[in-house]
């Protein structure tokens, strides 16, 4: 294949676009932590140094970090150690925040990458599950305590269900840690947390998917081929659903990983949420927009592998939108 064939493929054209749309969206979340933290009311030098601290002192605090510079200015700098990957210094500890995103991102992306793998193992068959005992109209009770269950756990935020966990299973029952990382069973009560209302979600959009699917006449053939039902749930209604069942699955990720910043705070888990956090009360402005910039990257980067994952699964929709 050619060099121009080669650029004008459908594939080379539609990883163009994603990859364009990743890099403007990246633009506009460095834009947005920039803005939005230097919104928050309050001196970021005075909260670091102390009330009590000379003006004089504060004054060139502020000068040595750029602070009274115009805002242009200040950003055009960001920027620019932006590009050279520099994260900047933390207005409190004076640790380089680099650092701090190398030490505390792999906990957060343990507890997000479990809370979703968990989300996919139960939603997927308990979805499709709930589907094959419903369908037509069969047990409708079952079908109202579905509705029901999945209802309300969808609708409860992320540190309201961490609540309740901590006090049912770590207060009440003292069956796992309240917090920190003492071990595998401190994973449960966070993931859990992040998981259960993503689950929820999943597990209705996959049963109506389901029963769409169980609807269609090649399943109606293989019923009458006398195959087994798992076979033609596994065989045939689950990859015709697939595509489906992938996308919701990769709009619920945006939150699932914003939901980490509570859940991180409530457990004491050392991870980017937790020192986001804390840095927006201290008024930290280089360690907030380092953890605003990495979970906006990592939404992001998440979004562009559902696409692509979308586009091995049914080429069309890439081919579709040239």
């Amino acid at each position: 294949m050619s060099v121009p064939q080669l650029l004008r493929h459908p594939w080379t054209v539609f990883l163009g676009r994603r990859s364009l749309r990743l890099f403007l969206s990246l633009g506009v979340v460095v834009t947005a932590s920039f803005v939005m933290i230097r919104l928050i009311p309050g001196d970021p030098v005075r909260a670091a140094l102390g009330v009590d601290a000379a003006p004089d002192l504060v004054a060139a605090r502020r000068h040595a970090l750029g602070l009274d510079a115009p805002f242009l200015s200040q950003y055009r700098h960001y920027l620019g150690d932006l590009l050279h990957g520099d994260l900047g210094t933390s207005l409190v500890t004076g640790a380089p925040v680099a650092e701090l995103v190398r030490t505390r991102l792999p906990a957060t992306l343990e507890i997000a990458g479990l809370a979703f793998l968990v989300t996919l193992a139960v939603a997927l068959p308990v979805g499709l599950l709930a589907a094959v005992r419903t369908r037509d109209g069969r047990r409708p009770r079952t079908e109202l305590v579905f509705i029901a269950v999945t209802a309300g756990l969808a609708g409860v935020p992320d540190f309201v269900l961490a609540a309740g966990l901590t006090a049912l299973l770590a207060v009440g029952l003292q069956l796992l840690p309240v917090a920190g990382t003492a071990g595998v069973e401190s994973f449960v009560l966070p993931v859990l947390a992040l998981s259960l209302a993503p689950t929820a979600v999943l597990l209705r959009i996959v049963r109506v998917e389901a029963l769409k699917v169980l609807n269609e006449d090649y399943l109606r053939t293989a019923r009458s081929k006398r195959l087994t039902s798992a076979r033609r749930c596994l065989r045939h209604a689950a990859p015709n659903m697939a595509s489906a069942v992938l996308t919701v699955a990769g709009s619920l990720l945006p939150a699932l990983i914003a939901g980490t910043v509570l859940v991180e705070k409530v457990f004491a888990w050392p991870g980017i949420g937790s020192a986001m956090a804390q840095s927006v009360v201290a008024q930290d402005y280089p360690v907030v927009q380092a953890m605003v910039l990495v979970l906006g990257t990592a939404v992001l980067l998440a979004g562009l592998l559902v696409d692509v994952l979308l586009a091995v699964l049914d080429p069309r929709s890439a081919i579709r939108e040239m």
